[in-house]
């Protein structure tokens, strides 16, 4: 299986970049996060006509999640959001293909380590935790991806120093990661590449993305059977590149 993640921060206005990439990349699940769309705007027909089925959580104006799976494979047992966990906001859907599920994330931002969004990113995680838990005694082929706002480690930020102890990077933050990892998770990405300089996401002022000044915080996170069988993981900074672009970059593993 090829899967792709990407946080295309508004589907309305990258949905003829989707479609493009998709024409040169065509991987069995594509999914993306922030669509910016409510639930009745999602362009399912485009979609359909590229040869993807959909499922989807949408929100006015902001988050949103969506999983697109190449035909004839198809997202089923659909699920939105965390049971059990009432959140307002369009974070997180889960579909299985084949025989393996797919947990498509939006997560929490966190603004700044001294605000309520930021306790709101660390409780949001910690229910994240739970759930995975949860799907991994049911799914034992599990993938846990997206657009996850933490650089793991400082190989993930091109300038540790500056960033040290900041929304994004924090000790907390980092934390939450690796205890998804605890869970058996694997990241697809350091299991194939060690070095630094690896970047999924480029502030769009000071031109970041022609210096290189970016963050790894889109990833891809398998269990132990899936990370067995990983054969590649590439994050493709070519759309990157494009007119009106996303700030992040897709990232793309095959297993």
């Amino acid at each position: 299986m090829q899967l792709a993640t990407w946080n295309v921060n508004s589907l309305k206005v990258r949905l003829p970049q989707v479609l493009d990439w998709l024409g040169s990349n065509p991987v069995d699940v594509l999914c993306l996060q922030e669509l910016k769309l409510e639930q009745d705007k999602f362009p399912l027909a485009d979609i359909e006509a590229a040869g993807y089925r959909a499922v989807w959580l949408g929100q006015k104006t902001y988050n949103g999640v969506a999983i697109l799976v190449r035909a004839p494979l198809a997202p089923l047992e659909p699920v939105a959001g965390m049971p059990g966990y009432d959140d307002p906001q369009a974070r997180v859907i889960a579909a299985t293909i084949d025989d393996v599920r797919v947990v498509c994330a939006y997560c929490v931002n966190g603004e700044a380590v001294d605000s309520d969004k930021y306790r709101y990113k660390l409780e949001w995680f910690a229910r994240l935790h739970a759930y995975l838990a949860a799907e991994r005694e049911r799914h034992p082929k599990l993938v846990l991806t997206g657009d996850f706002n933490i650089a793991p480690d400082d190989r993930d930020v091109y300038n540790p120093e500056s960033w040290a102890g900041k929304v994004l990077c924090s000790v907390p933050e980092r934390q939450a990661f690796d205890d998804l990892l605890e869970l058996g998770l694997v990241d697809a990405f350091r299991q194939l590449h060690d070095g630094d300089g690896h970047y999924s996401w480029w502030d769009y002022r000071q031109g970041m993305f022609r210096r290189d000044k970016g963050l790894r915080i889109d990833h891809v996170l398998l269990s132990a059977p899936l990370a067995a069988s990983l054969e590649a993981c590439h994050i493709d900074k070519v759309p990157r590149g494009w007119e009106r672009p996303s700030d992040h970059a897709p990232v793309v593993a095959r297993f």
